[in-house]
């Protein structure tokens, strides 16, 4: 096997694999989307979270367009490379940089605005407590979905305890939520300062800084495959052309 069949074979593996990991993605969001306890539907639902955030929330669309993107990536190369096509191998090209330069400046935009993010997930998390003081105890849909975040997360409230103070739950029961207090079913104040249960805020900015590195490597990894793809691809579309000249 010459360099040429190596790269038309490394190529349509390559990219076969790209295939199904879009299948694989669009799956995983159409069920995201069906799926109406998934956490985000019910973060979607909790009150005062605005509609920009909502739609960051409504992962399931972004899901299917990646995988959908994937799908096409991965029957163009595959295509492309077998059938020798410089008409695929060049859009193939065309898609994979148009992902790259938006990823680099996806990249740069979080880098320069990650504090600034914060910040204003701080000041969205004023109006949430607000709806929990309004609505806990009272409105269903709030309670429920409260209940069923602070238990996939293990927290209590968007900042501690506190939060739920003057909700209608505390202030018909004298009690808290008992996920402020792990396992106790009767969590009253001084148990649940006691427990010092984390806010779910908190909890996700502590589950997301564990793992930055992890996310770092995972994206380097991408990025590199798609300079490898590019390169690949550009060689294949080059050689095609000399072959068929």
């Amino acid at each position: 096997m010459g360099c040429f069949g190596f790269l038309k074979t490394m190529m349509f593996l390559f990219n076969g694999i790209i295939f199904l990991a879009g299948i694989g993605i669009l799956a995983v969001g159409i069920w995201v989307k069906v799926d109406n306890n998934s956490i985000m539907d019910l973060l979607q639902s909790l009150p005062g979270v605005p509609p920009a955030l909502q739609q960051v929330l409504n992962v399931s669309y972004l899901l299917i367009a990646v995988g959908g993107l994937l799908l096409l990536l991965g029957f163009l190369g595959c295509c492309g490379a077998v059938r020798e096509s410089r008409c695929m191998l060049l859009l193939f090209f065309v898609i994979i940089l148009i992902v790259f330069i938006a990823e680099v400046v996806g990249a740069i935009v979080i880098a320069a605005f990650k504090g600034l993010l914060h910040t204003l997930i701080s000041q969205v998390g004023v109006t949430i407590v607000d709806g929990i003081q309004k609505g806990y105890g009272t409105n269903k849909e709030v309670t429920q979905a409260w209940n069923t975040t602070m238990g996939l997360l293990k927290c209590c409230g968007f900042n501690n305890y506190s939060d739920f103070t003057d909700s209608p739950f505390v202030k018909n029961n004298a009690l808290y939520p008992n996920q402020c207090c792990h396992p106790s079913q009767h969590c009253n104040s001084s148990m649940a300062t006691a427990a010092n249960v984390k806010g779910c805020y908190p909890a996700v900015i502590k589950l997301f800084d564990s793992n930055v590195v992890v996310i770092i490597a995972v994206a380097l990894g991408i990025a590199a495959l798609e300079l490898c793809a590019m390169a690949v691809s550009m060689t294949l579309y080059c050689q095609i052309k000399s072959t068929q000249a």
